[in-house]
């Protein structure tokens, strides 16, 4: 399973997981779960909005799923190229497969980095440490420049120039050839002076390009996937116009075009037309791509960047590309878009909650943090105690605990009259009091939150509100209060995404240990495991570990 990732597909949403799945066969999508096949046909595009909204882990668990089912037929190589590009999305999902590969899988992963910045890929993390090996490629010598050089260019350059080649190029070999092909150019008229950097080189490749073929290439620089029917379109030709002058550009090395798609021949070309472009026509081509674009996240991030500030229909987009994203199980991606939206002017209270929600459902509790800012400034009160009741669930997440009770007595009071958030703030406040060791006041607030549930009437909330007052009362002492469960377990709604220690079923098989039933407790245990494992839900299995162990 290959990815390829590159510069401007960095912004797409499970970009480089599409690319791995690319050649999979439609048998071992027939063969998942609903769930996980659902979540991969939205990575892959081949599914929309119907249905329930993607989990990121469910979207991991597939792609486990996936690679586990491949490895009954074949030994399993997973093969990244410049994974300093890699999407967030996809980084998540690959990081989330890696460390539970067991059998015939490699995985073989190419970053470029920057000299001195230590291992590259660190966030590979395998299950067996001593099973990861790292390989640096080391500059060439003067001699395998020399060889390399010949190789290419068909003949042999004299050693005063390769020893300036090496010199320069710092023995990086696509920057000698480059540096090689400008000495070629200039030959018979002295000693041509060389670039001294490899953005120079580059620079100067280009710039000898007529302007029409440097637009061209500059629409390719901005789109993540290039066709000849899309640089037509954009450009205003035919495609075999557009054909024409890709074929008279490819001809110098710079581009390659393989069917219909267009691509560069190294990055650092694309990087090199699109930086030396200029703002103004930056902003010109990515207003045009952006006409032409469909898909939501990547039409957003066009009109963004065809602007120096926003407006109502760009913070529009990337609204609209947000809630696709985290739709799609990208909340990273849906957060990124919130953060853009927010950096062109449309900081509002309740952008930077969905920014910081978003970051939160990424697993970077510093950054939903930072996302909030400072909430008191927040008006009106009620989305306060939303803000609130978000950053206590980060500092929870933070062992915080004490810190989580104060942002959370605070919502109380500017959550009144709005049953709803009252009683998502009651059941978090009562969990906070119940891990610093405040049990009565955790069975007080627990209690005034079923009774608001009862109020509320939706089934799923009423289910959680009873199983965390049937855990508390039990952890206070007073015995286990038979009929709330009862009503825990036939009101519950798996679809409703609440912490699992406030699942009925998870309730029930602790109120089934600690009440001496531990075979049925552990039947119950294993059973919701096998769900976790199915829905990729870590720190739920986690949980469920601990007490299976006891």
């Amino acid at each position: 399973l290959t990815a390829r990732a590159g510069q401007a597909e960095s912004v797409m949403a499970f970009a480089a997981l599409a690319d791995l799945l690319d050649d999979v066969g439609d048998e071992v999508f027939a063969a998942l779960p609903g769930l996980q096949r659902l979540a991969l046909d939205r990575v892959l595009l081949r599914a929309g909005g119907d249905g329930p909204p993607t989990d990121q882990r469910v979207v991991a668990a597939a792609f486990v799923s996936v690679l586990q089912a491949l490895a009954g037929e074949s030994p399993v190589l997973i093969a990244i190229d410049d994974a300093q590009w890699l999407d967030s999305s996809s980084r998540a999902a690959i990081e989330f497969a890696v460390r539970r590969l067991r059998g015939p899988f490699g995985v073989l992963v190419t970053e470029r980095c920057a000299p001195g910045e230590g291992a590259t890929a660190g966030w590979l993390k395998l299950d067996r440490p001593d099973a990861l090996e790292r390989v640096y490629v080391r500059p060439m010598t003067t001699g395998q420049l020399h060889s390399l050089i010949s190789e290419r260019l068909g003949r042999t350059l004299a050693r005063p120039s390769i020893l300036r080649i090496a010199e320069i190029s710092g023995g990086n070999p696509f920057f000698a050839l480059e540096l090689a092909l400008a000495l070629s150019d200039g030959q018979g008229a002295g000693e041509p002076p060389l670039p001294a950097t490899l953005a120079d080189v580059v620079r100067h490749r280009i710039g000898r390009l007529d302007e029409q073929t440097r637009s061209v290439l500059l629409s390719i620089a901005c789109v993540a996937d290039a066709t000849v029917e899309l640089l037509a379109r954009a450009h205003d030709v035919t495609t075999e116009e557009v054909t024409e002058r890709l074929e008279r550009v490819e001809s110098t090395g710079i581009i390659t075009v393989e069917g219909n798609r267009v691509r560069f021949t190294h990055p650092l070309l694309a990087s090199g037309v699109y930086t030396d472009a200029g703002p103004t026509a930056r902003r010109a081509m990515h207003r045009t791509m952006g006409a032409l674009e469909s898909q939501p996240e990547l039409k957003a991030r066009h009109l963004a960047l065809a602007s120096a500030s926003g407006d109502d229909e760009i913070f529009t987009a990337l609204d609209q590309a947000a809630d696709s994203a985290r739709a799609r199980g990208a909340p990273a991606a849906a957060a990124e878009l919130m953060d853009l939206a927010i950096g062109l002017g449309a900081d509002d209270p309740l952008r930077r909650m969905k920014s910081a929600e978003n970051h939160f459902l990424a697993g970077d509790t510093a950054k939903a943090a930072a996302a909030l800012g400072r909430i008191d400034t927040i008006e009106p009160p009620v989305l306060r105690a939303l803000a609130a009741s978000l950053l206590a669930t980060v500092r929870m997440y933070e062992n915080e605990h004490t810190e989580a009770v104060e942002l959370l007595r605070g919502a109380l009071d500017d959550g009144a009259g709005n049953v709803p958030i009252l009683v998502q703030v009651l059941l978090r406040l009562s969990f906070a009091l119940n891990s610093i060791g405040d049990l009565d006041d955790a069975a007080r607030y627990v209690r005034d939150a079923v009774k608001l549930a009862e109020e509320l009437g939706v089934p799923g909330i009423i289910s959680a509100a009873l199983a965390w007052s049937v855990h508390v009362n039990i952890q206070c002492g007073r015995g286990l209060d038979e009929e709330s469960l009862r009503r825990a377990m036939e009101l519950y709604d798996s679809t409703l995404d609440v912490p699992i220690i406030f699942r009925a079923p998870f309730v029930h098989a602790l109120v089934m240990s600690w009440t001496g039933r531990l075979e049925q407790a552990h039947r119950e245990l294993t059973a919701m495991r096998a769900v976790c494992v199915e829905r990729g839900a870590e720190s739920d299995m986690m949980a469920i570990a601990g007490f299976l162990a006891i």
